[in-house]
């Protein structure tokens, strides 16, 4: 607790002091209610779980015959280039299609896959080929886009040298 000490009164020459008071605070109380409270709080809280993605990743088949030969007509080609640059066509890279470019906003690729080319057909299957430029933070972009949009069959595929072809005949990318 606090005390009030006094110092002495050392009555030379005759006049009289004031005499001089010093306060002394024990702060074992204050540091032990400090520790309880840090306790307290810390035993109280609720940490943040860790926020994943669930992606299910097929299963190789044993027969490569097996695969379903994918038509033009329900593919969505999303390719991811370097600088947050994103191109899309519609078909495959071998129908020679028009490479089209977006960006990430709601009017950009959103727009595209809430399109009615998109979203009337059932079969309709989006593959999104990251190139090697593009960074990670485009692949979590494009899922959450294919999220928003409630878009149900989608792959990554690797960006193949029939796209890298697809682009630079259309000077695209360069």
């Amino acid at each position: 607790m606090a005390e009030i000490q006094e110092k002495a009164d050392s009555g030379k020459g005759g006049k009289k002091r004031a005499k001089k008071m010093s306060v002394h605070l024990d702060m074992t109380p204050m540091v032990d209610l400090a520790f309880l409270l840090l306790t307290f709080f810390m035993l109280t809280t609720t940490f943040n779980k860790p926020q994943t993605m669930e992606i299910n990743m097929p299963v190789d088949p044993d027969n490569p015959e097996e695969q379903i030969a994918l038509k033009a007509s329900n593919a969505l080609t999303i390719i991811l280039g370097k600088g947050d640059d994103v191109y899309y066509y519609f078909g495959l890279a071998a129908d020679n299609p028009t490479v089209e470019e977006t960006d990430y906003s709601a009017a950009g690729i959103r727009k595209v896959l809430t399109s009615p080319q998109v979203k009337s057909n059932d079969k309709m299957t989006v593959m999104i080929k990251p190139m090697e430029e593009s960074r990670y933070k485009n692949v979590v972009d494009i899922l959450d886009e294919i999220k928003i949009t409630d878009t149900r069959k989608y792959a990554l595929v690797e960006f193949s040298d029939a796209d890298k072809e697809l682009l630079s005949q259309q000077q695209i990318g360069q």
